[in-house]
C-alpha cells in the first residue's frame, strides 16, 4: 500500500514539473541575423569568386572580379577622342609672326619719314624748300602710322579668332573627362568587395558565369552577434526596456539546456497577432509585442533555432 502511494506521489510530482515547465519562460522566439545580399555592380563574365558557404569574410575584402575588358576598351576610345581634339586646335603663331614682320617694315618706313621730316623742317625754316614738301611728309607719316595700327588690330583679331575656335573645340573635353571618370568608376566596381564582415550563408554564382548589374552573387551575415526575435504580451511590456539584460535559453541534447546572456535592442511600438509558432507566457493573449535580443554567438547558435527568454535576469 505504501509503495502504491509513493508511486502516485512521484507521478504527480513529475506531472506538476512538466506543467510548470511550459510556463517557466516569459517568451520564446527564433534567431535571425542582418543578412546582406551582395550583387554584381557591372555586367560581364565572373573571372573569380573565391568564396564558399561558411567562409568568414572581412569588410571591404576583395572576394572576386568581373571581366572589365570592354570597359577598358571604352575608356581607351574616349581618351583617344580627347587626344584627337588637341590635333584639331589651331595656332595663330604663323599669322602673327607674318604680321609682326610687316609691322617692323612699316616701323622702319616710319622712322625714315621722321628723319626726312626733321631735315625738311630745317630746309623750310631756311626757305630752302617749299612748305608743301613738309605737308606731304606729314601725310605719309599719318598713313604709315595708320597702317601700323591696322596691322596690330589684325594681330589681335587673329589671336581672338583662333582662341575662340580652340575654346569651342576644347570645350568638348569636359564631357569626355566625365565619361572617363564614369568608366574608371565602373572598372573599379568590377572588383567584388565584401561590404560587411560576416559569414557567407549562401552563394548564387560561380566562376565563369555571366552576370549582370544587380544580379545577386552571394549572401553574407554577421553570425558573431545574432538577434533573437521573441514576443511578449501586453502585461509583460512594462517589465522590459531597451538595454535590459535577459537570459536566453536553448535546448541541447537530451533534456539539457544552455543559457546565454542577451541585451534587448529593440521593442516594437505596435501590437500584432500571436504567431502560430510562438508560445508566450499567457497563451490566451491575442496580441503580442515583438522584441529583439542581441546575443553573442559562441558558434552553437544557428539561424532559425528556437530559444526561450527569461526576462527576470537583472
Amino acid at each position: 500500500m505504501k509503495l502504491s502511494v509513493y508511486i502516485a506521489f512521484a507521478a504527480a510530482t513529475v506531472l506538476a514539473a512538466c506543467g510548470s515547465s511550459d510556463n517557466k519562460h516569459d517568451a520564446s522566439g527564433s534567431f535571425e541575423a542582418d543578412e546582406t545580399i551582395v550583387s554584381a555592380e557591372v555586367s560581364g563574365r565572373i573571372t573569380s569568386l573565391e568564396i564558399d558557404e561558411g567562409d568568414t569574410v572581412g569588410r571591404q575584402q576583395l572576394v572576386g572580379t568581373i571581366d572589365a575588358t570592354n570597359l577598358e576598351l571604352q575608356k581607351e576610345q574616349v581618351q583617344a577622342s580627347m587626344h584627337a581634339l588637341n590635333e584639331k586646335t589651331a595656332t595663330a603663331v604663323p599669322q602673327v609672326k607674318l604680321l609682326q614682320e610687316q609691322i617692323r617694315v612699316q616701323q622702319s618706313q616710319l622712322n625714315n619719314l621722321y628723319h626726312e621730316k626733321q631735315r625738311t623742317e630745317n630746309l623750310v625754316k631756311a626757305d630752302a624748300a617749299p612748305r608743301k614738301q613738309l605737308d606731304d611728309i606729314n601725310a605719309q607719316i599719318d598713313l604709315v602710322q595708320k597702317q601700323i595700327d591696322a596691322t596690330r588690330q589684325q594681330i589681335r583679331v587673329q589671336q581672338n579668332n583662333v582662341a575662340t575656335q580652340n575654346r569651342g573645340i576644347l570645350s568638348e573635353k569636359d564631357p569626355l573627362r566625365k565619361r572617363v571618370a564614369q568608366l574608371e568608376d565602373q572598372i573599379q566596381r568590377a572588383n567584388i568587395l565584401n561590404p560587411v564582415q560576416g559569414t557567407v550563408i549562401a552563394k548564387y554564382a560561380e566562376n565563369g558565369e555571366i552576370t549582370s548589374a544587380g544580379k545577386p552573387l552571394y549572401k553574407v551575415a554577421d553570425l558573431a552577434n545574432i538577434t533573437l526575435r521573441a514576443y511578449i504580451t501586453g502585461d509583460q511590456l512594462p517589465q522590459v526596456r531597451l538595454g535590459d539584460k535577459v537570459n536566453v535559453i536553448i535546448s541541447m541534447a537530451g533534456d539539457s539546456t544552455k543559457t546565454y546572456q542577451g541585451t534587448i535592442s529593440w521593442i516594437s511600438d505596435k501590437a500584432e497577432f500571436t504567431p502560430k509558432t510562438i508560445q508566450t507566457k499567457e497563451e490566451r493573449a491575442n496580441l503580442v509585442y515583438a522584441i529583439k535580443i542581441r546575443v553573442k554567438n559562441d558558434g552553437y547558435l544557428k539561424l532559425g533555432m528556437y530559444a526561450d527568454v527569461d526576462l527576470n535576469s537583472k
